[in-house]
């Protein structure tokens, strides 16, 4: 192209101590502008900022924090957000909120913008961890993405399990795209024995949980698996870096059960999360809704093989370098136990094979390749294609 997009993407639940979706922003955003783009990430915070980063312009808008969800805050007020969009003239627009900013693609649409909407979750899972039987969830997700389908010239999801409750729907503005993961700083080289020696000592199992702890990640699993594991004769610890609205409750009850359990919060230094992923023998991902996995990625790429939910889109993500689990304890404990009995060397060197296949640049061409391709009312590329 002869000149370069500006590409305004807007997003909610966005913290400085969130994960996979703050990490899938800035790679993107970084991408975007080494490609010679113009990306301008808009995101909620306590006070009005306007930065420019290394994945490009960074405006924060003031947005109250949604009770009870650990910190996350919203872009509630739509006159300032629109305000903002009109000033900063998008050539494309990325949403990556189908629920508070699903308006934003009527106001695209009005204006002529092509728009697309980022899936970064499943509904119908969502409503299912919610207690909605499985015939509600899928029918009150039918309208709720069918609305948001109508919305956008184009609905991204990351896998193809992410895609398939739009795919029920027949949507014909789909289009897959996939995420990718750090391969130059998380990798088998940043094993630390001191770091392990710390949290494990000689003849330990030294798993890991890198997660947000909320209610839709499941991170009482890796409890439950800790403890069954334990009970079975395995003599393991569970490291947690992560934050969220069940830290204390999974606190009070490691004391309580007396389990080997240590919090570390959130862990803002990339060298001792890379460090902790690769010195660790398996990793949990637990959450049954996940649509790519962004951790689960990370710990493969430190050679780390994972123990992921059947539920999710993971155990395609993983693939032979890891194992999809019952969402049980006991289920979670039989997957940990398999990935033991595999030569320590075989099962790090499929972890970093299987990461290696995900890279960032894939990634970013993949999305790049959304917003050059479409017009305002229309997408050029089918469901599948990528």
């Amino acid at each position: 192209m002869s000149q370069g997009l500006r590409i305004v993407r807007i997003a909610n639940f966005v913290t400085p101590v969130s994960g996979g979706l703050r990490t899938a922003l800035r790679h993107l955003g970084a991408g975007y502008l080494a490609a010679g783009h113009q990306p301008v990430l808009v995101v909620p915070g306590p006070r009005y900022r306007d930065e420019q980063t290394e994945q490009g312009r960074v405006v924060t808008l003031p947005g109250p924090v949604l009770p009870a969800s650990g910190g996350y805050r919203l872009l509630t007020d739509r006159r300032a957000v629109a305000r903002l969009l009109a000033d900063l003239a998008p050539d494309r627009l990325e949403v990556s909120d189908r629920t508070t900013l699903r308006w934003t693609g009527g106001w695209a649409r009005r204006r002529g913008i092509p728009a697309a909407l980022v899936s970064h979750e499943n509904v119908t899972g969502l409503l299912r961890t919610r207690g909605l039987p499985d015939p509600a969830a899928r029918a009150l997700a039918d309208r709720l993405n069918s609305r948001t389908a109508r919305a956008y010239d184009t609905v991204v999801c990351t896998t193809a399990w992410a895609a398939g409750e739009f795919a029920r729907l027949g949507v014909p503005n789909l289009v897959r795209a996939p995420l990718g993961v750090d391969l130059t700083g998380l990798h088998p080289g940043c094993h630390d024995a001191e770091l392990r020696a710390r949290y494990a000592g000689p003849g330990r199992v030294l798993l890991v949980l890198c997660s947000r702890l909320s209610p839709e990640k499941r991170p009482g699993l890796a409890l439950d698996a800790l403890a069954e594991l334990r009970r079975g004769g395995t003599d393991a610890v569970l490291v947690v870096a992560g934050t969220g609205p069940l830290h204390a409750r999974l606190a009070e009850r490691a004391d309580r059960e007396r389990l080997p359990v240590r919090f570390l919060g959130h862990l803002a230094d990339r060298g001792e999360l890379s460090a902790l992923l690769a010195s660790a023998d398996v990793a949990l991902a637990p959450g049954p809704v996940e649509t790519f996995g962004l951790a689960a990625l990370e710990a493969l790429a430190c050679g780390t093989p994972v123990a992921v939910s059947h539920s999710s889109a993971l155990p395609d993500l993983v693939g032979p370098a890891g194992l999809g689990a019952l969402d049980t304890g006991r289920g979670f404990a039989d997957a940990v136990a398999r990935l033991l009995a595999r030569p320590e060397r075989e099962r790090r060197a499929a972890a970093r094979a299987r990461a290696e296949c995900h890279g960032w640049p894939a990634a970013v061409a993949a999305f790049l390749a959304v917003h050059e391709s479409v017009t305002a009312g229309r997408t050029a590329t089918p469901v599948g294609s990528r």
